[in-house]
């Protein structure tokens, strides 16, 4: 039995975790104005057990056809029997599209975190920098919706200093108004 309770929290805690892309329709299909972003839900049994929601938003404008900026936004709430946690983050984003199939990115943000460990009852509040630099692959959904997949590496990341987790964060999303 414990192995099988041992097994459902590692898949849980690996698994669990879905990206699910969300998209804004807008009316005029000359707009250039885009709209998109991903959210994420994860969990894990057992004794702490807990729940994890990410929400990121976002809204660009294209400069040019190939040339996208604008703000994202993120929202990432953990809560469990030990620990809960609460991290908002909000910056620029720039995209460069090839043949519309590839794509490189960067991304500014500054989080706000907010933690709490409920056995101690310590609390920490700050706020960390991060800049975002990748890429990756775009797929057609439709005339002008893509499923962007890609990955991005926080070049201000320091093991030593840093809040967040690490460096490295693989995305997927959609995005409508390409």
């Amino acid at each position: 039995m414990k192995k099988i309770i041992l097994l459902l929290t590692c898949i849980a805690a690996v698994g669990v975790s879905a990206q699910i892309g969300t998209a804004t329709t807008v009316s005029n299909p000359d707009s250039k104005w885009t709209f998109g972003g991903y959210a994420g839900l994860g969990g894990a049994f057992g004794d702490g057990g807990g729940v994890s929601v990410y929400l990121s938003p976002r809204v660009g404008y294209k400069l040019t056809e190939n040339l996208e900026t604008g703000l994202a936004s993120n929202v990432n709430w953990s809560n469990s029997k030990y620990y809960s946690s609460t991290m908002v983050g909000v910056g620029p984003f720039v995209n460069y599209y090839f043949s519309r199939s590839f794509f490189l990115s960067g991304m500014f943000q500054e989080y706000f975190i907010n933690q709490k460990n409920k056995v101690d009852n310590l609390k920490y509040s700050g706020d960390e920098a991060a800049l975002y630099l990748g890429g990756g692959y775009m797929q057609r959904l439709g005339e002008r919706t893509y499923m962007q997949i890609g990955g991005m590496y926080n070049v201000l990341y320091s093991k030593q200093k840093s809040f967040l987790g690490g460096g490295f964060i693989p995305s997927i999303g959609i995005v409508y108004g390409l």
